[in-house]
């Protein structure tokens, strides 16, 4: 699911061990149509994820607490290198430059490196699927708004879904909505909030805040490709009771162009190598 490995992952991840406090109180209603819609959605996600085979190069903007970093990336089939081109809103100087060419050489020609990435980039795959796959079943849906365009659905969750894994629990906490792209039935946009804190081992080793949020915005890059654009995951709480965790990350992702095909990761390095990258990005 290369093209779903967003920062909710990154947020059911912080949530995974979450034990959740039963809903209680009236019920809305199922909407079938409104269920139907996101189960289409979700198969046709799937379904074009299993055959998009495209690499792309582009730009992206990552803001945390401890500053705000630009990097340029290149996919390619066996992986991706990244080179940070500015930091704080300032270009790298030549000699920090020239340290993440060095580094980027030597990640490469790092076997053990590579194949920590493979393992983690199958990992989030797979996650991010059944992330995907548990979405018409996890919440309960209604049509929030239909244009012709698009239509935006709404969710809360479901107090019949029984979570398959302990991570599949931060589900019953959240609630957002979708929107999906006419006629493609693509997946446009998701956003969720948490409705109400996640405690870890029943509140005795940590708690996650209620109001934590993420968002995602994607958009098509060329027929039947969609590629993720902004991501945003704001997640407040702490854990074995006095580690303050704090999921605090903004991503924008920016001129995007193909890879050339068959591109190896030591080409990937040297079309970083040459492109510097500080040329104003556009989207």
């Amino acid at each position: 699911m290369k093209s779903w490995k967003f920062s909710c992952v990154l947020a059911v991840s912080a949530l995974s061990l979450g034990m959740l406090v039963p809903v209680s109180g009236a019920q809305p209603r199922v909407d079938g149509q409104a269920q139907q819609l996101v189960k289409v959605a979700v198969d046709t996600e799937i379904a074009a994820d299993r055959d998009d085979h495209s690499r792309w190069r582009y730009r992206s903007t990552v803001r945390r607490p401890e500053g705000e970093f630009v990097y340029q990336v290149v996919e390619t089939d066996q992986g991706s290198v990244k080179k940070k081109v500015r930091q704080n809103g300032q270009p790298l100087s030549p000699a920090d430059l020239e340290k993440e060419n060095r580094r980027i050489d030597a990640f490469v020609r790092d076997s053990t490196q590579l194949a920590k990435q493979r393992r983690d980039s199958e990992q989030d795959d797979k996650r991010a699927e059944e992330m995907l796959r548990m979405l018409p079943t996890a919440f309960l849906w209604t049509v929030k708004a239909d244009a012709p365009d698009a239509t935006t659905l709404s969710f809360v969750p479901n107090p019949a879904f029984t979570p398959p894994s302990m991570e599949a629990r931060v589900f019953a906490a959240m609630a957002g909505e979708i929107v999906v792209a006419k006629p493609e039935n693509r997946i446009k946009r998701i956003s969720g909030k948490l409705i109400r804190d996640v405690t870890f081992g029943w509140g005795l080793f940590g708690r996650m805040e209620q109001g934590g949020t993420f968002s995602v915005e994607r958009r098509s890059l060329a027929p039947k490709i969609w590629q993720i654009t902004d991501s945003h995951v704001h997640i407040q709480g702490h854990v074995l009771l006095f580690k303050t965790i704090s999921e605090q990350e903004d991503e924008v992702k920016s001129d995007f162009r193909p890879t050339p095909p068959a591109t190896t990761l030591e080409q990937a390095a040297n079309l970083l190598h040459s492109e510097p990258g500080q040329q104003t990005a556009h989207r």
